[in-house]
């Protein structure tokens, strides 16, 4: 809790409280503007400061910095503009004394059994990681990868002991292109894994004092392709913990593109792996649960990219049977709420059945959270779960903690832009479905982000730019129906009235039973802005042939 001027600003919650102990109502960005502030009290901060922290990556006007700083005001009760004040030719210096009233003496309490997303934080270890964590939960809001990467004057947070990681330089052979390559991938993959809290990466040199674990590599250009090749091996006892390897074709993208998504790849399976071996005692091998529940999630997720609701329940069965069988193992419990998330999202089950299906879930997710609150896969699903459920704020928080121990993250990228959608953001929308499509991890994964920039074209009324991303999600995935709806709508507003009409007609096929009242995502928590604009989008649906009711 920060404490200024009789206010109290509650990064937890996300929530900005008067004297009176109401809540201010502000928007998001105002609010990350304002927690800046607070973090840099009686420091004059430039313009550019601020639109870096607060809009990283995002080319924006003036305009967007003065209408915060209103904002804030406004909060504020500073119509003098005395709190903040605009200091001629610097900047902008927030004239108040903080207070940070979290207690990092506090001893460990047992968790209550509330909701996973009000819970307290651990009392802080010896690292004090604690006070971190709070720190960082409203600076997070709203932030995308490159928010997370430019943002320096966030703190970071994990729990438990850091392991060390030497990252060794990638070996190139003799071309001169492909040892600047293998260079650049090596500097940028060591600069992503030192934003991770949880590990500490170490000069190569010392890679033999004792570090946990050595990262090797090696990078070869074929005629068509990068071919990338890495190992993880742990010195005290030789063994290797985790290999990799994976090709980025040539042809698919620019130089920087190609370097980006090799960085990406190699780091967010790295990054996987160093999170289950630190919470999942050796239970995991490269990452995936092994035995009965890896035979069980493998066969249920793999028709993910060829999904019909029949092959959906089907494997909702197998998961459940499997949980059955092994109620305790959290893999199990993860697979079938993502599972099912999904099958919420794509409308496959019926309405009287969603609002039961949802308690499950976030049953499921409390009962995860508790047992593994820092594995990625558990941190994921209570990031869709949160974001499905139209909690969008502290989606972007949850999704926030994904990007914290896995900054190449695609899906925790996606779900940060769907909820920037609902918001009313589509810009920063845009922005993060593109840097989830740079990255490409994982790639199972890759036409979400593509129905996300289509999608959000759409809601800008271009439809030229979303034909692409909407052709591209279907060649990889043909069985959703709601890209279909989507592409429809762009053709019809393009005029392209036969080849809306056709889309719509397999749309139908595919998703039988659509109407006008049952596409729109729930309105819940959603912005006006996103409300106006989905409503003209299915407008352009009903005018290619979807059924009003």
């Amino acid at each position: 809790m920060l404490r200024f001027l009789d206010f109290e600003l509650d990064r937890q919650l996300a929530e900005l409280r008067g004297p009176d102990g109401d809540v201010i109502k502000i928007r998001p960005r105002s609010l990350e503007m304002l927690t800046f502030f607070a973090f840099n009290a009686g420091r004059v901060l430039s313009k550019r400061e601020l639109m870096e922290a607060v809009w990283p990556g995002v080319h924006i006007g003036e305009d967007s910095l003065f209408q915060s700083i209103r904002e804030i005001r406004t909060a504020l009760g500073d119509d003098q503009r005395q709190r903040i004040k605009l200091i001629s030719g610097r900047g902008y210096l927030f004239a108040a004394e903080v207070t940070d009233t979290t207690d990092t003496d506090a001893p460990e309490q047992a968790s209550p059994a509330i909701e996973p997303e009000t819970q307290s934080e651990p009392s802080p270890n010896r690292h004090g990681f604690s006070m971190r964590r709070r720190a960082v939960l409203v600076a997070m809001a709203g932030l995308g990868a490159s928010a997370l990467a430019a943002a320096t004057w966030l703190p970071r947070f994990l729990a438990g002991s850091p392991v060390t990681v030497a990252v060794m330089p990638m070996a190139a052979g003799d071309d001169p292109q492909t040892a600047r390559m293998a260079a650049d991938v090596t500097r940028d993959l060591t600069d992503g894994l030192a934003k991770i809290d949880a590990i500490r990466v170490v000069v190569p040199s010392d890679a033999a004092k004792g570090v946990d674990y050595v990262v090797s590599s090696e990078l070869e250009k074929a005629a068509t392709a990068w071919n990338l090749r890495a190992r993880m091996t742990e010195p005290a006892t030789g063994a290797v913990k985790w290999t990799t390897s994976l090709s980025v074709d040539l042809a698919d993208a620019d130089a920087q593109r190609q370097q980006t998504r090799l960085t990406a790849g190699m780091g967010h399976a790295l990054a996987v792996r160093i999170n289950a071996l630190q919470n999942t005692d050796e239970r995991l091998t490269e990452g995936v649960p092994s035995g009965a529940a890896k035979v069980a999630i493998e066969q249920a997720t793999a028709s993910i990219n060829q999904t019909t609701p029949e092959r959906f329940r089907a494997a909702q069965a197998m998961l459940e049977k499997a949980l059955a069988d092994d109620a305790d193992n959290i893999d199990l419990q993860v697979a079938l709420a993502a599972f099912q998330l999904r099958g919420i999202q794509m409308a496959w089950f019926p309405a009287d059945e969603r609002e039961t299906v949802e308690t499950s879930i976030g049953a499921i997710m409390a009962r995860a959270l508790r047992a593994q609150p820092d594995y990625i896969p558990v941190l994921e699903a209570h990031c869709r779960y949160l974001s499905t459920t139209n909690r969008f704020v502290e989606s972007l928080v949850a999704c926030g903690k994904v990007l914290a121990r896995d900054p190449w993250d695609g899906i925790a990228l996606y779900l940060i832009g769907l909820s920037q959608v609902f918001l009313g953001r589509f810009d920063d929308a845009l922005a993060t479905f593109k840097q989830a499509d740079s990255f490409d991890t994982p790639s199972v994964a890759r036409w979400t982000w593509a129905i996300g920039a289509g999608f959000t074209y759409l809601l800008m009324s271009r439809a030229e730019d979303a034909l692409p991303w909407l052709q591209r999600s279907i060649a990889i995935t043909s069985a959703s129906g709601r890209t279909h709806l989507l592409l429809a709508a762009a053709y019809q507003q393009l005029g392209r009235v036969a080849e809306a009409r056709a889309t719509m007609t397999k749309a139908l096929e595919l998703r039988p039973g659509s109407t006008a009242l049952n596409v729109p995502a729930p309105t819940k928590n959603t912005s006006p802005v996103y409300l106006k604009a989905s409503e003209r989008i299915v407008s352009l649906m009903v005018a290619a042939g979807l059924p009003e009711k």
